[in-house]
């Protein structure tokens, strides 16, 4: 019955999109395995390792205080050293019912930490977690790499427009609701909403677009473990694809526990999403990602 799901959803894809070539085209002609990231060429053979920096207060597990360079320095650090291929900054919380703060709020703590790190890491591939334009434009002037946008363009109308004039790799995620959705149709609405952005993005001609398909933003917690399910479907799509499923509440509400407990349902969770096509983790911990990470390239391997 999984498959026989799986196949409807492929040939309802190409079904509803045949008449329009266009799509199929770039999607044939550019099977990204790979992004252009600070000034060189991340090859997702390899799944990767985005570190989650929170600089923002109210970050529903860790925040780190900007106030204190070498505290912030130090947590780089050992990102780093733990094997961090990105690191991914955010100074504006989405957690579910926060009240997000304000852009001169959020890029005051930015312009802090960017120049920092940058200055000590110049080699070191930054992300930026941001869904403010202005807020993107002043980051990719002050040494970040990628925009990581949770809302797909949708909250600022220029995001796209600063993407496209600065030509830095962009993430699209998926965040819109679709909680009143049942779990084969929402799965059907989030890979229509993909593919439209996807084609749209790259007939601005922004080609290094990682897909985001939104754990935990306007889905159930049974619609998230359909998508965990099910998430080599997005792989019609041919662009890398990030998960964000660290310490979310899918995993920490069932069991009862809190963020802080819920490193092994992290590390089970990362398993599966690699299984199923998952190029980038994004995680609060390095070193049990990477571990994980190396078991599964051990599965993965054909015996001789």
């Amino acid at each position: 019955m999984f498959f026989i799901k799986k196949i409807a959803y492929f040939c309802s894809f190409f079904a509803k999109n045949w008449d329009n070539r266009k799509i199929f085209c770039n999607f044939a002609l550019e099977m990204n395995n790979s992004i252009q990231l600070h000034n060189r060429l991340i090859d997702f053979s390899c799944p990767r390792v985005m570190a989650i920096l929170n600089l923002s207060p109210d970050s529903f597990y860790t925040s780190c205080d900007v106030s204190y360079e070498d505290r912030l320095l130090s947590t780089v650090e050992d990102m780093v050293c733990a094997g961090a291929d990105i690191l991914d900054l955010g100074a504006c919380s989405t957690r579910p019912l926060s009240t997000p703060v304000s852009a001169q709020t959020e890029w005051s703590l930015l312009s802090r930490a960017l120049p920092a790190i940058r200055a000590h890491w110049p080699d070191l591939a930054i992300s930026v977690d941001t869904f403010r334009a202005d807020v993107a434009q002043q980051s990719i002037l002050h040494g970040a790499d990628m925009i990581n946008d949770v809302y797909g363009g949708d909250a600022d109308s220029r995001m796209w427009q600063v993407i496209q004039q600065y030509n830095v790799p962009y993430v699209l995620t998926h965040a819109r609701d679709i909680t009143n959705t049942s779990n084969p149709a929402a799965i059907s609405q989030l890979l229509d909403f993909m593919q439209d952005r996807l084609y749209a993005l790259r007939q601005l001609g922004i080609k290094d677009v990682v897909l985001d398909p939104g754990f935990g933003f306007g889905k159930t917690v049974e619609q998230n473990y359909a998508l965990l399910r099910q998430l080599d479907v997005l792989q019609v799509l041919h662009a890398p694809l990030l998960v964000g499923i660290s310490r979310k509440s899918m995993l920490y509400k069932p069991l009862g526990l809190s963020p802080q407990d819920v490193l092994p349902a992290t590390v089970a969770a990362h398993m599966l999403a690699l299984q199923n096509g998952a190029n980038i983790l994004r995680v609060h911990d390095v070193e049990p990602a990477i571990q994980a990470i190396k078991i599964y390239q051990l599965t993965a391997q054909k015996p001789h």
